[in-house]
């Protein structure tokens, strides 16, 4: 027999009489009421293992007491149930926080079969508890207590006071973008603005645009004066923008008064080494390093990190949902290779599809086997490999990166032609100290030729002068 204990409210006797003679016959406890202050004072003295009760009662709507209910009582399942039959009346039932709705004239075995199901999903005080911490962490701008995290948290406490540069790096996904708004929020500079300005693909003219303006405004170093100015992408540069980012910032007075942060999803030491990123400009950012981790180095953060983006998902209207120990278990077990973005989005999908309170294994399981597992996307830059290694290691990563966020694979040709040319012509100038004779001629092309592709890539000479 069932120790299960079932509150019942509704103000129709015979229904009352229904549910509680088959509920009793299925071997549970039953109390049953007629209004809904002595329902709710059943459930502040902690009785019942589960509600059943009708919207519409004599003393008033059982919407009014049902987030008290849910502040007073998490873990208690709570049916609402009302001839009210609209869209309107599931929609608040769900919004206030009910496990099921169900419309009358209901089917019994479908009553049954609900009440079982939420007994047997309810959830446990650890699951609440940790999902109360995890509304606390909330606030936090960073999550997790792992030592690969301590020690972000460890130079970032060390340098947000001061007005140093830095520099921070760590995959796609990991949360480059927090740490620098951190940065900026524990400064004394948190009251000024934060600014982001993305350099992948910009162009030395766009640069010089976007930092300075075209008219009294003064751009982006007018709108962030006091403030900080985040460059992210600096991987994704050419070394055109390169060189003349690094010209903008060594002119200390048209900088101002504004602080540099930058983010970059690639070690630029290493594309230092192989001549893909300006030593000059490595330098003169390279003041602070923080390099956030991969969340597959930070795994016990995981659970945290989840039940964080549960309780965000509420603030976005998506249902309150809980994380068994098995689901996070789960969770911790996969390789995220798309981070901490790939656990938010999964997340959400879970909070937005998952019918339960409680998000099990089996939930986790299920989205998990939705997900793309792209290989190894990073190109192993051996001193032994030849061009065509590389640039193969190159194509089937940009092939991997396209199936797996849906990209546009048409024009391919031209494209990979483009972004092969740049670092060409960039290189090859570099190599020759902007002088375009030796580069026509390292290039085998003529010389007007090499000066038109440069004119309609805007390559500037100049700036690849070492």
């Amino acid at each position: 027999m069932s120790k299960h204990s079932i509150l019942i409210a509704d103000d129709d006797a015979s229904i009352r009489l229904v549910l509680s003679q088959a509920l009793a016959r299925d071997g549970y406890q039953v109390r049953a009421t007629s209004n809904a202050s002595t329902l709710w004072k059943w459930v502040k003295e902690g009785e019942g293992d589960l509600v059943l009760t009708d919207v519409m009662m004599p003393d008033g709507s059982v919407f009014d007491f049902l987030p008290r209910m849910r502040m007073d009582r998490p873990t208690l399942p709570i049916i609402v149930m009302s001839a009210q039959n609209t869209v309107l009346t599931a929609i608040a039932a769900a919004e206030k926080g009910a496990y099921e709705y169900l419309p009358k004239p209901f089917d019994l075995d479908v009553m049954i079969s609900t009440i079982r199901k939420a007994l047997d999903g309810r959830k446990d005080y650890s699951a609440a508890a940790k999902q109360r911490k995890a509304e606390k962490d909330e606030k936090l701008p960073l999550v997790g207590r792992s030592p690969a995290m301590q020690e972000v948290y460890r130079i970032l406490s060390r340098v947000a006071g001061s007005d140093l540069t830095v520099l921070i790096q760590g995959e796609s996904g990991v949360g480059k973008a927090l740490v620098a708004r951190s940065v900026h929020d524990f400064s004394r500079r948190r009251t000024e603005p934060f600014v982001r300005l993305g350099l992948a693909s910009l162009e030395p003219a766009e640069l010089d645009a976007a930092m300075h303006g075209r008219d009294e405004n003064g751009g982006m170093l007018g709108a962030v004066r006091g403030g900080t100015l985040l460059l992210d992408g600096l991987a994704d540069c050419s070394l055109a923008t390169q060189a003349r980012l690094a010209r903008l910032l060594s002119d200390g007075a048209s900088l101002g008064n504004v602080r540099i942060v930058a983010t970059a999803d690639r070690d630029l030491k290493a594309m230092v080494a192989h001549g893909l990123f300006r030593e000059d400009l490595f330098y003169r950012l390279n003041v602070v390093t923080i390099e956030v981790p991969p969340l597959r180095d930070r795994r016990d953060d995981i659970p945290d990190l989840a039940r964080t983006f549960l309780s965000r998902a509420v603030g976005r209207g998506l249902p309150e949902r809980m994380l068994d120990k098995a689901a996070a278990d789960v969770l911790a077990g996969w390789s995220w290779p798309g981070n901490v973005r790939e656990l938010e989005n999964l997340v959400s999908r879970l909070a937005a599809l998952h019918p339960d309170a409680i998000i099990d294994a089996d939930a986790v399981r299920s989205e998990l086997s939705r997900e793309v597992r792209p290989a190894p996307a990073d190109v192993a830059l051996d001193d032994n490999d030849d061009l065509e290694t590389v640039a193969r290691a190159a194509l089937r990563a940009m092939f991997v990166r396209l199936r797996s966020e849906s990209g546009a694979m048409h024009e391919l040709y031209e494209t990979v032609l483009a972004a092969f040319e740049r670092p060409l012509f960039e290189l090859t100038l570099a190599e020759t100290r902007g002088n375009q004779i030796k580069a026509a001629e390292i290039l085998g092309l003529n010389r007007n030729t090499l000066r038109k592709r440069l004119q309609s890539l805007d390559i500037d000479p100049g700036d690849l002068k070492a």
